[in-house]
C-alpha cells in the first residue's frame, strides 16, 4: 500500500493515518534537536543515523523555501 492508496481508502482511520504518521515524525526530528541526539530511521532498508545539526540545517532549508516569493 502506497500513499496515494492510504489517502483513498474507505476506513477514515487508515486514511488519517498517514498525516499521523507524519506528524510523529516531526515531533521525532523536533525532539532529537532538542536533546542533541541523533535520529535513526530506515531508508531503503538501511539503517541511518541524522544528526541534530543535519536535522537543523534540513528545517532551516525548508523554511527558506517557504520563504522564496512565488514567480
Amino acid at each position: 500500500m502506497n500513499a496515494n492508496d492510504i489517502s483513498n481508502a474507505k476506513d477514515p482511520d487508515l486514511r488519517a493515518s498517514l498525516g499521523a504518521l507524519r506528524r510523529a515524525a516531526q515531533q521525532a526530528r523536533k525532539t532529537a534537536i532538542q536533546t542533541e541526539t541523533d535520529l535513526v530511521i530506515v531508508k531503503d532498508g538501511r539503517m541511518q543515523r541524522i544528526s541534530p545539526e543535519e536535522l537543523r540545517q534540513q528545517v532551516e532549508a525548508a523554511t527558506r523555501a517557504q520563504e522564496k516569493p512565488q514567480a
